[in-house]
Formats: C-alpha cells, structure tokens, sequence
C-alpha cells in the first residue's frame, strides 16, 4: 500500500512515545482513589498474617496505629476497619456490635488520636458478633429484615460516637440507609457519611475475607437472600436509586473486577460518588498467581486497579493500598 492511500488518520502517532502516551491518556490511577480495608484483632504487639490473604495482617490496635500511620504517610485518605471477635464473644443477638467499648469503636478511637488526618471508614453489618455467622438476627432460620435495622441503627450510632467519619452499611437490609440517617441526624452526627454497600452480591470471591475475620466455619446457610443475585444488573440500580434517596452520600459495588459493568451503569445513571471493593478473594488471586510467577504482580495489581478507574469509579478499597501507594510514590 502506497503512502499517499493510507488513511488519514494513525493511532499509533499517540501511543509512540511515554510524553504523548501520557497527554492522551483518559483514565489515571493515584493514591487518592484508595481506601485500605484493614483488620483488627484483640491484644497487645501482634501482627497475625493471614494464610489466606498472602501480605495481609490481623493487627492488635497498637500495631494498626503504627500501620496506618504509615498508609497516611504515604498520602493513602482513608482505610476501612473490620474487626476478627474471639468465638467465645459472639452471640445470637449480637449485642456486642454496638457496645461503645467494643473491639471496633476502641480501635477507632485509638487512629483517630494517632492519625486524626485520615478517614475511618467502618463495616456497618452482624456479622463478626453474629454466633451463626449471619449479617442479620436470625429467628427461626430466616434473617429478619425489621429487627435487623434496628440493631443496625445502634451499631451506627455507636461507631459515629468512636469518631467514624465514614460509615460503610454492607448487611443489605431493606431499609437501613434511611434509619441510619434519620437517628445520625437526630444524635448530631450529620457530617458522618455513610458510603452504601447498594449492590453487594452474593459472591463467591469473598471466602478469603471470611477466613480473615473468623466468620467462616460459624456461617449457617448461606447469604441469597439478602445479598443480590450474581445475575442481576437492573436491580442493582434500584437498589442504588433507593439508598440515595435514603440519605446515602457515596455508594459501592461488591465484588469489583467481576462487575465493573455494575460500576459503569451506577456512575453514569447516578452521576455520585462510586467506588468497588476488589474483594479479598480477587486479590489473593492475584498473589497466588504472582508468587508463582505466572504474571507480574505489581504490573497486574496496578492494571487492575486502574480497571475501576475506567469503569468510572471514583475511588477503590483495595488491600494492595499501601503496596500500590508506594510504587505510585516512586515515580
């Protein structure tokens, strides 16, 4: 083909150097779009790592503090707390979740006297003190939706007391966001944010994260029928509809890489803040995959990240934060 017939137009005149690569380039991917979901664990000194989730640790608070003091150093504006309760502390009412001296709240207000610039977010379910592994009260078999709320609602309060600035309801009940927000503004709390799980599907990726906070052995059953239906994409957005008009301010889609056309629906019929949890069980793929050199871990970790970014997510929970941070920071 001669010169003067070949089309006008070239891509490749953009992507032949780094500097014109860089001035074209539509999605980019920087510290500020992380938030760090970290673990907390009773006692004093400890840094347990999880088998499950290679590189990932159960602190005790002393050694969170230290831990997030070196994610704000590295510009990293917030993380996300989920604590690991001893067996022996969980009960069928779950009334330890809201407990002003519970694991969560102490260790919240430890960070935010150490590290009052970075956020707190915090894991707003049953979960952790549920004895049958459950993000709601179970009677009779079934969760039940009302009661549920209820004791959502106290668990919120007692976080927004500890100092969270951002509270993460992931229990999918009907009718939480509301609730949540009605008693925040009514007890002073309204600058306390609440990001909404609004499409939290039932999902195979998350067994890691279970092994991580002690639930998996306790769950009885499972979670379809309060968690979305891996099949399900409109109703995704209806839910999302719905926890905005309850008061929601920011909103999440869980899992991330599996439904990052969940995340391009929600930020283009919405326009408000997203974000996705690249859950635990996508990053120990990645791990596993990287310590056996089958990819370049950092190059995939960074091209999957930055996958979400493209999806239209504002920001990413992701347990590669402070890894990601750092190789950010060296450029």
């Amino acid at each position: 083909m001669s010169q003067g017939a070949f089309p006008a137009t070239r891509f490749r005149r953009t992507r032949s150097s780094a500097a014109l690569r860089a001035l074209t380039r539509q999605c980019t991917l920087g510290v500020d779009d992380l938030i760090w979901p970290v673990f907390v664990r009773e006692g004093e000194d400890i840094s347990e790592p999880i088998g499950a989730m290679p590189g990932v640790s159960r602190h005790s608070i002393d050694r969170l503090v230290e831990a997030v003091r070196e994610a704000a150093d590295l510009g990293i504006p917030a993380i996300c707390l989920f604590p690991y309760v001893d067996a022996s502390l969980k009960t069928e009412d779950c009334a330890l979740a809201w407990s002003a001296d519970n694991l969560s709240n102490r260790a919240i207000r430890a960070i935010k006297a150490a590290v009052p610039q970075i956020a707190v977010m915090t894991d707003v379910a049953l979960d952790p003190y549920n004895s049958l592994g459950h993000d709601g009260i179970v009677r009779g078999g079934r969760v039940i939706n009302d009661e549920t709320v209820e004791a959502l609602v106290k668990m919120a309060l007692a976080q927004a007391e500890a100092g969270a600035d951002i509270l993460g309801p992931s229990d999918m009940m009907d009718g939480r966001i509301g609730a949540m927000r009605r008693a925040l503004e009514a007890g002073g709390h309204v600058d306390v944010a609440i990001m909404s799980y609004g499409a939290k599907y039932a999902s195979s990726f998350y067994g890691p994260f279970r092994d991580a906070v002690g639930a998996s052995g306790a769950l009885t059953g499972d979670k379809k029928t309060y968690q979305m239906d891996p099949g399900n994409s409109d109703e995704a957005l209806r839910l999302i509809a719905r926890d905005l008009s309850e008061g929601a301010d920011m909103v999440m889609v869980k899992p991330g890489l599996p439904y990052l056309d969940i995340c391009r629906r929600v930020k283009d019929g919405f326009g408000v803040p997203t974000y996705a949890y690249q859950v635990s069980g996508e990053y120990a793929m990645i791990r596993a995959a990287a310590e056996r050199g089958w990819i370049d871990g950092d190059a995939v970790m960074e091209e999957s990240l930055l996958a979400f970014k493209r999806a239209g997510c504002d920001g990413i929970l992701t347990y590669f934060a402070p890894q990601i941070a750092a190789r950010l920071a060296a450029r």
